[in-house]
């Protein structure tokens, strides 16, 4: 890593070129060119700190390439891709204020339950997501996107990861945020999906399997928080399921092809595996707004310049 790596992210720290559409990407076997992706993870109502590094990226100049994101990441990565400027930054901050402010995923017991008896599998009704997305997302196709992106889902029958890259864009988004109980698995094209994290939460191999090769990682911060032996009964699915969901990061990082630059960025907001707040998604109280998220994860990107520079 560089004393520049460690200064302040700034234009110059990068290569300011204008953002255009760029032709479709596909994997890469030989020579590799120069490929900036975004890789934004997955973590429910804790991807409103994505935002604020997002800002600083995109107000550094960086010519974007591919964006690849799962579950929250996802959303957060399909709005970005529809404009990535500052512009789209602003369309990504209102959709954030909007869902701290409202209600969206505030049932009450009588309305979960009468849900449940409805849908069987899940206790929230998708619809208001649905709307919220129809709100935000100015396009409806992936192709209409002004950058390249992927997001991912797990496929129920095959158990494995399913990639959408073409097609309706509301239903893969969905499909990647899907979280198993919490909403119901999405059917696309007979085949039904759940939350893209279950299966790839960080998607950094993506991004190298299409030719990133600086590649900036957006996590909310669990990547950041140090793991321990459980102490109580709860703590053991918690821990179990995150030393899974790191796995497949951190072998991606241990196995990184010779002059790929990973640069995985703080996220401002360091989440323990046993916070029980990371599974509560309609409390947006007790802890920063949207807007602060955003200005915090901003303000901590200009302070470190990458989050610990090249890894």
């Amino acid at each position: 890593m560089t004393a520049e790596d460690e200064g302040t992210l700034t234009a110059a720290a990068v290569r300011p070129q204008a953002v255009t559409r760029r032709r479709r990407l596909v994997p890469l076997t030989g020579v590799r060119s120069g490929r900036v992706a975004f890789v934004l993870g997955g973590g429910g109502r804790w991807g409103a700190v994505e935002v604020g590094v997002l800002r600083a990226l995109v107000e550094a100049g960086l010519e974007l390439d591919l964006v690849i994101g799962t579950s929250i990441g996802a959303i957060n990565g399909a709005v970005l891709a529809t404009d990535p400027t500052s512009v789209g930054i602003d369309r990504l901050n209102a959709l954030w204020s909007e869902v701290a402010a409202s209600d969206l995923l505030g049932m009450n017991l009588i309305e979960r339950v009468r849900t449940f008896a409805r849908l069987r599998v899940a206790i929230e009704d998708p619809r208001p997501i649905r709307q919220l997305l129809e709100r935000a997302l100015p396009v409806r196709t992936f192709d209409q996107l002004a950058v390249e992106f992927h997001c991912v889902a797990a496929s129920i029958e095959r158990a494995a990861e399913h990639w959408f890259t073409t097609g309706p864009l509301i239903e893969a988004l969905l499909a990647s945020s899907a979280v198993p109980s919490l909403f119901p698995p999405v059917e696309f094209e007979g085949e039904h999906f759940y939350d893209g994290g279950l299966v790839n939460s960080v998607p950094v191999d993506r991004a190298v399997h299409f030719g990133g090769m600086e590649i900036y990682v957006l996590q909310v911060g669990r990547l950041e928080a140090p793991l321990r032996a459980p102490t109580k009964f709860y703590e053991a699915a918690l821990l179990a399921f995150e030393i899974a969901r790191r796995h497949r990061f951190a072998s991606a990082r241990n196995n990184q092809i010779p002059g790929v630059e990973l640069r995985v960025l703080p996220s401002a907001n360091e989440v323990e595996f046993d916070d029980l707040r990371q599974i509560n998604w309609s409390d947006f109280g007790g802890h920063r707004t949207s807007d602060r998220w955003c200005l915090f994860g901003q303000l901590r990107l200009s302070r470190r310049g990458g989050g610990g520079g090249v890894m």
